[in-house]
């Protein structure tokens, strides 16, 4: 007789097993109903909390006892479960995960190659020069390339102990606190990770970072939509998005799907604007002359399409290319083309970013029901 595999202990089985869970005077189970939070896995223990309506709600007993069972039913009856679920009321749940965060913004792009870590690099730092107060996680775990731009590729992030918890101090440089997976593995290593650790990795960088109190926190996302896309914006409520693109038509093809994914339904998240790069060679000498080799205004022109700001186009200098190898970003020099380009853009982000805030209502984490 052939044995039944056992199925793994690990979150996604585990959610699987209490969507039998039927929560009573209901047709719903708890995990449709958001109640299955928390969820913890250390080799056969398993931890979780469940969020109910009321503190004294009567049927708290029972539904714990049906989470256990369906989890030793279906994953093994050597799971390590009871006792280990915390029933808590929802407003024991509701507290933010960055609480001193203003703004969170992801830079975002619809394909590879538009410069969208340089820009994120640049803009930061520009920002940062407003006198605002700034962070940055590079999002992009499979292609870090955050710590070669600022220049700090040998230098590791020191823990620090902060109201009893263990974090992780951010980078320092150019008045920008970062934080990135690539200080976590060699340089030369390819980060071969399936999508959950992917995720995971990026909710450590967020939740364990000692991020304190900031105006601004910019997100370095991967190109294209992914499930590092959908972490971000089930775990923390972004404020908004920017679109980086190059003017070229294969690159503003991709701009509407991913200003399709930030602002489609369930998602909301709104798309403060977007960034032309590339939009012309400028030989740093003849600062005059303009060389449209990847096309005219193909930004500007998606912007006015889709109703969105354009808020800003930066040229191709080959300064701006020497600075992010050389770990000196042209942002920090005022004097320079593109340093006058980026100082504009945080201008213009700044003003969008004021009016989201005044016009619009804070976003919500996004809460994804699987059927």
């Amino acid at each position: 007789m052939t044995e039944i595999p056992r199925k793994l202990i690990v979150p996604k089985n585990i959610t699987d097993a209490l969507r039998n869970v039927i929560f009573p005077g209901s047709n719903q189970d708890v995990i449709s109903l958001d109640m299955a939070q928390e969820i913890r896995v250390a080799g056969k223990k398993v931890t979780f909390s469940l969020v109910f309506q009321r503190s004294d709600d009567p049927n708290m007993a029972a539904v714990i006892a049906a989470c256990e069972e369906a989890i030793l039913t279906h994953l093994g009856s050597d799971v390590e479960i009871k006792g280990n679920i915390t029933a808590k009321a929802i407003h024991q749940m509701e507290r933010p995960i960055l609480p001193g965060v203003k703004n969170l913004i992801a830079i975002a792009s619809g394909k590879g190659g538009v410069g969208k870590s340089t820009v994120s690099v640049n803009l930061a730092i520009a920002l940062a020069k407003t006198g605002a107060k700034v962070g940055l996680i590079d999002a992009d775990i499979f292609g870090p390339s955050i710590p070669k731009m600022f220049g700090v590729e040998d230098v590791k992030p020191a823990g620090v102990r902060v109201d009893g918890k263990e974090r992780i101090q951010p980078i320092s440089k150019f008045g920008v606190n970062f934080l990135s997976i690539g200080f976590f593995v060699a340089t030369e290593d390819a980060v071969i990770w399936r999508g959950p650790m992917a995720s995971n990795a990026l909710k450590q960088l967020i939740t364990d970072g000692n991020w304190g109190t900031l105006d601004y926190l910019l997100f370095d996302l991967p190109p294209g939509t992914s499930d590092i896309h959908l972490t971000l914006v089930q775990t923390v409520p972004i404020s908004g998005a920017v679109i980086v693109t190059t003017p070229q038509d294969v690159a503003l093809a991709d701009v509407i799907r991913g200003v399709n994914m930030f602002k489609g339904k369930g998602v909301d998240v709104p798309v403060l604007g977007l960034i032309e790069n590339m939009a012309w060679f400028t030989p740093e000498e003849l600062p005059e002359n303009k060389y449209y080799i990847f096309g005219r205004d193909g930004g500007l022109k998606l912007a006015e399409r889709l109703e969105l700001p354009l808020l800003g186009q930066i040229p191709i200098v080959q300064g701006i290319r020497e600075g992010g190898d050389s770990g000196n970003p042209v942002a920090w020099d005022d004097n320079s083309i593109t340093g006058k380009v980026f100082a504009e853009i945080a201008s213009n982000l700044i003003r969008e970013s004021d009016a989201r805030n005044v016009n619009l209502n804070p976003t919500k984490k996004v809460k994804v029901s699987r059927k």
